[in-house]
């Protein structure tokens, strides 16, 4: 059956003739004066007064489960019996996904980092699928008297899901409530990006760093060690359209580009501070995929990468979850549980390194994105550790489209 997951939730077309939709269509930004120019960095201060936190939600108990699934699933009518085998993944864990509490955990980091600054930006967290809902959180800031907000969105890679729809979620919440009209609107811009911010990569070069070290310390020689970047699997037709269309991407959209300038940096630089570890391998793989058999997704998938392993002489892998912001369901079922039995199935030692979490350097990332938007930085002075960045603060036309739906109206982008 088709899964549900805490990364993607809006299953594409199952058939192979993509939805094309215009990239004219009527209707309001939602944005700030400055996001609605259209530029693709806005490089003028804008004067934000406050920051919405905004992600996916989890349940968090037994007897939340099934309602959150169907919000995950809704308008795809799916029964709840097919949605009960998914929640087997959520009943391990008691009901509880732990998205919700390290939301929490870094809203209080990411508000720590705000008053160290001196900066009065009240912060609110809202959810896509789970209490608290973003309608709660866009409602509660207007009714302290905010109008101009600039959200951070716990994905930091180009995909329908991971990008745009959040921006259709801020349209969506603005239409719903009303709140976007008027004359004196609530606007909802988003922080660039991040996938290759110095703040985000820290925490995954660091867990690299000490997984591969450690397995040299214990003996394993580096030409027997592969470090395997997990991301989540998307449809290949997504994956196409994760990026600008004027540009070349190649097999994966800017999705897997992305995250494939990630890598590479991480194994550069690791081989230039610990020479020893110069001979270590590594891969870009997938986890999670949810859809239909017939519908080409991105590969390889990390188990069957890990099975295929020890042919090629290698002893140990360290397993490096680069798609993901925290240890969340993906992690701890997919990861921590498949791809760790994987790898003792095959034979090899393996270790899961860290997400970003709460590292102070990610925290510290974070607000950086902030201030950027509050002095109007201009790009060539934010810091990237690709040739792929800084990204867009404005998504491009046509950016990130949703196969099956097409473009909905969507917050701070050019249209479409």
């Amino acid at each position: 059956m088709e899964d549900v997951n805490e990364q993607r939730d809006d299953n594409q077309t199952s058939g192979s003739t993509p939805v094309t939709a215009t990239l004219e269509r009527p209707g309001p930004l939602f944005a700030s004066k400055a996001a609605s120019s259209g530029a693709p960095f806005i490089e003028t201060p804008v004067a934000y007064d406050a920051i919405l936190l905004a992600s996916f939600g989890g349940p968090e108990g037994q007897d939340d489960v099934i309602p959150f699934l169907r919000n995950v699933t809704r308008g795809r009518g799916i029964p709840d019996e097919r949605l009960e085998e998914v929640a087997t993944h959520y009943r391990h864990f008691h009901g509880v996904s732990p998205i919700n509490e390290q939301n929490r955990e870094l809203k209080a980091a990411l508000e720590a980092e705000v008053a160290r600054r001196g900066l009065d930006l009240p912060i609110y967290w809202g959810n896509r699928n789970w209490d608290p809902f973003l309608e709660d959180a866009v409602r509660e800031a207007h009714a302290d008297g905010h109008r101009t907000l600039l959200a951070i969105a716990t994905s930091a890679y180009s995909s329908y899901s991971s990008d745009r729809q959040y921006r259709e979620d801020f349209a969506r919440v603005l239409t719903d409530t009303g709140l976007g009209e008027g004359d004196d609107p609530v606007t909802i811009d988003k922080v660039r990006l991040f996938f290759d911010h110095p703040g985000f990569v820290e925490p995954f070069y660091e867990g690299v760093r000490d997984a591969v070290a450690a397995f040299l310390a214990d003996g394993v020689e580096a030409s027997a060690v592969r470090v395997l970047f997990s991301t989540h699997s998307i449809p290949t037709a997504d994956a196409e359209r994760s990026g600008p269309r004027d540009v070349e991407w190649g097999e994966g959209g800017a999705y897997a580009a992305q995250h494939r300038a990630v890598a590479a940096h991480i194994m550069e630089r690791l081989a230039e501070e610990l020479p020893e570890t110069g001979g270590s391998s590594w891969s870009l793989v997938y986890q999670s995929r949810s859809g239909p058999a017939s519908q080409p997704w991105l590969e390889p998938d990390i188990n069957d990468e890990i099975a295929e392993l020890p042919a090629q002489g290698v002893k140990a892998v360290a397993i490096v979850p680069l798609g993901f912001i925290s240890d969340h369901m993906e992690v701890l079922w997919d990861l921590d549980n498949e791809a760790i039995q994987s790898a003792t199935d095959a034979g090899l030692r393996a270790v899961r390194t860290q997400t970003p979490g709460v590292h102070p350097a990610f925290v510290a990332g974070l607000i950086d994105l902030v201030e950027e938007r509050l002095n109007g930085t201009p790009a060539a002075e934010r810091p990237a550790l690709t040739e792929l960045g800084p990204w867009y603060d404005i998504s491009r036309p046509g950016d990130s489209e949703n196969v099956r739906l097409g473009f909905k109206p969507a917050a701070a982008g050019i249209l479409p």
